[in-house]
């Protein structure tokens, strides 16, 4: 089969498990059940890139695609829309936010793209009569980091930002935060804590957006290098014969130390 006609393949594949006789699984599906396969298929998708595993990458990538065709062959049965009106409205669209590609706007560089792509997004809800807030298209769904990520990136697109230049004055805002979190800990309040603990986050991740570093790959990557950690003191633990409640503090941190040594030299 041609490579050009593999994508009318799959919407036809789609099309025959939901048609009478296929599959009944398929067939009683709606876009309610389809929502956390979407998500799932997405996180699986970060993950492989993650790993950079390339094969892996293009497998989620395809799982991902099935999810948008099987939402488009729904909504045509709905009468709503077909997976052409996907594709159609996604091409309108980026060529509609890419003026300084498509038309005659000039943006010098990323920043200006953003800063446009915010401009337009914001007509074309005014158009619509929609919320015209800046931050309304941040989804509410998103996880919580992300979601932080993405407001104080909005935010800063019109200009609302810290001060280009050193990260100091984040830094001792963050101190600041840390502080107040420390104060109402004392305090013994759950509700001051949360409070308190949930700036110390947001501040954090507004310092990783001005360090450049995306906060959720970050504490992804942390997870990560913790898990191994541990799963290698709980072989220590196997190989002693015992389980890692067996030992006191002391004992696991030296394994911890053990661990952290060990997988550095096999990371090198």
């Amino acid at each position: 089969m041609n490579n050009a006609h593999y994508f009318d393949e799959i919407v036809n594949i789609i099309e025959r498990l939901r048609a009478p006789g296929g599959c009944p699984w398929d067939r009683k599906q709606t876009l309610e059940t389809l929502r956390t396969p979407i998500t799932e298929e997405a996180y699986e998708l970060a993950d492989a890139i993650t790993k950079r595993d390339m094969q892996d990458i293009k497998e989620e990538a395809g799982d991902l695609l099935l999810q948008v065709v099987f939402v488009a062959s729904i909504a045509k049965d709905l009468g709503a829309f077909d997976i052409q009106d996907v594709v159609r409205t996604i091409c309108d669209k980026l060529i509609r936010r890419h003026p300084h590609v498509f038309g005659d706007v000039v943006a010098k560089d990323s920043d200006e793209v953003l800063r446009n792509w915010e401009k337009i997004k914001l007509q074309e809800r005014k158009d619509k009569h929609e919320n015209t807030s800046i931050l309304a298209g941040v989804p509410d769904g998103l996880p919580p980091l992300l979601k932080a990520n993405r407001i104080q990136g909005k935010a800063a697109h019109v200009g609302f930002d810290w001060p280009k230049g050193s990260p100091a004055p984040l830094f001792a805002k963050l101190d600041e935060e840390i502080n107040e979190l420390k104060e109402a800990a004392n305090e013994n309040s759950p509700e001051h804590i949360a409070d308190e603990l949930g700036d110390v986050l947001f501040m954090t991740v507004n310092l990783a957006r001005r360090l450049g570093v995306d906060p959720d790959a970050a504490l992804n990557s942390v997870c990560e290098k913790f898990r191994k950690r541990f799963e290698f003191m709980e072989q220590c633990a196997t190989n002693e014969g015992k389980n890692l409640s067996d030992y006191t503090l002391e004992e696991l941190d030296d394994f911890w130390d053990k661990a952290k040594a060990t997988l550095s030299l096999i990371n090198e």
